[in-house]
């Protein structure tokens, strides 16, 4: 099983203020998202079921239009097609697991 060392891993600014470094499995991409305070994430939806894993800081998490509050220890499972959106309320970190694997983020 291969070893990854996140320090090697390129982080990339997806947009202004929302940066992550992705890991890709046969099957998964894991997500490790890092937040500055108030940026938001757009309503979308994918086919990818999506679990959400806050490790620091606090996220309003919008699933289907019922806002949910997470912070450390909270996590979320958001099945495939459903609409989300997000906004840091301060900086977080988040962990996000998608299945399968987000050929999009490769």
């Amino acid at each position: 099983m291969p070893l990854v060392d996140l320090k090697n891993v390129e982080e990339k600014e997806i947009k202004p203020g929302l940066y992550v470094r992705f890991v890709h499995s046969d099957n998964m991409t894991l997500a490790y998202w890092r937040f500055d305070p108030g940026v938001e994430l757009p309503l979308h939806s994918h086919p990818h079921e999506q679990v959400v894993n806050v490790i620091e800081g606090e996220l309003i998490l919008t699933l289907d239009g019922v806002p949910l509050n997470l912070t450390p220890g909270k996590v979320v499972v958001i099945p495939p097609d459903v609409p989300h959106s997000g906004r840091a309320v301060d900086a977080c970190r988040v962990i996000d697991a998608f299945y399968p694997v987000r050929e999009d983020y490769r």
